[in-house]
């Protein structure tokens, strides 16, 4: 029996090593330095993506899915470089500085066409946007209360079908022709509630809207057409499908999911509605 699990023990470790090896096999030649993987993100870098505009500390979201992504890649952690590029920057055609880029970059076909994207590290939740005073009035992150509340939609977005198909008001949502006309009815007190996806939610609770709280947020399953990150590359990267390998893994083995849960609910605390 002993020397069954010695077996297996030694199995197991042969095919991590392995693992890493061909990681590192897939990534030679391929990186701007030697041996190293270049990282960009934002200049700034907010919260809760990068927690005290530190990547390098490997808090937030995105600073922590960025150091596992290098690590199935076979690089350590010392073989990381930080650089900073701007959002806009980033997404035009043309040479970069970096090798890969995190910076809530949504996967579109138009950007596709002058930029290469990896497989989405994460899928964008829809949240409810509130106001302090609405939920010192009683609004909690469940269905049952989510009901009650007045809400107010962006006409053009999947906000409208998800408001009546999954939350189903008791009144009619008012209905705006832009996001910034949902936002200022919110502050104005004509609403109590609206949905965005939870990065947008976030930002506009923290800068837009006064005393605004992101109340909860829907299970990305749960969500229509979610908003899909993903890695940005230089169009026609060979780092590509290294980088796409490695995104699988952490996906598989439940890693990007656990990195979720730690840094866009329990740090953001914005609960999961049930």
């Amino acid at each position: 029996m002993k020397s069954l699990l010695k077996l297996t023990v030694c199995t197991l470790a042969l095919a991590a090593f392995s693992s890493v090896a061909q990681a590192e096999q897939c990534a030679a030649g391929k990186t701007l330095e030697t041996g190293k993987l270049t990282i960009a993100t934002g200049n700034p870098a907010y919260f809760p993506w990068v927690i005290d505009d530190a990547p390098e500390s490997e808090k937030g979201f995105e600073a922590a899915v960025a150091y596992a992504v290098a690590g199935k890649m076979g690089f350590e952690k010392d073989d990381v470089i930080w650089a900073r590029a701007s959002f806009d920057e980033s997404i035009q055609p043309g040479p970069k500085n970096f090798d890969v880029n995190l910076q809530q970059f949504s996967i579109s076909a138009d950007r596709d066409k002058i930029v290469d994207f990896s497989l989405p590290y994460y899928s964008s939740a829809m949240a409810v946007l509130t106001t302090k005073s609405v939920v010192e009035a009683g609004a909690k992150p469940e269905l049952a209360s989510l009901k009650k509340l007045k809400w107010g939609a962006d006409a053009n977005t999947t906000a409208v079908p998800m408001l009546t198909g999954l939350v189903e008001p008791e009144s009619d949502p008012l209905l705006y022709n832009e996001q910034a006309d949902v936002s200022a009815a919110i502050q104005a007190g004509q609403i109590d509630a609206a949905l965005f996806d939870l990065p947008t939610a976030l930002y506009l609770a923290a800068v837009v809207v006064d005393n605004g709280v992101v109340l909860g947020q829907f299970p990305a399953d749960r969500t229509e057409n979610p908003d899909q990150f993903g890695m940005l590359m230089e169009e026609g990267s060979k780092l590509k499908p290294c980088v796409d390998e490695a995104i699988k893994a952490l996906t598989t083995d439940g890693t990007l999911a656990k990195l979720e849960a730690v840094w866009l609910s329990e740090t953001t605390s914005v609960p999961v509605i049930k």
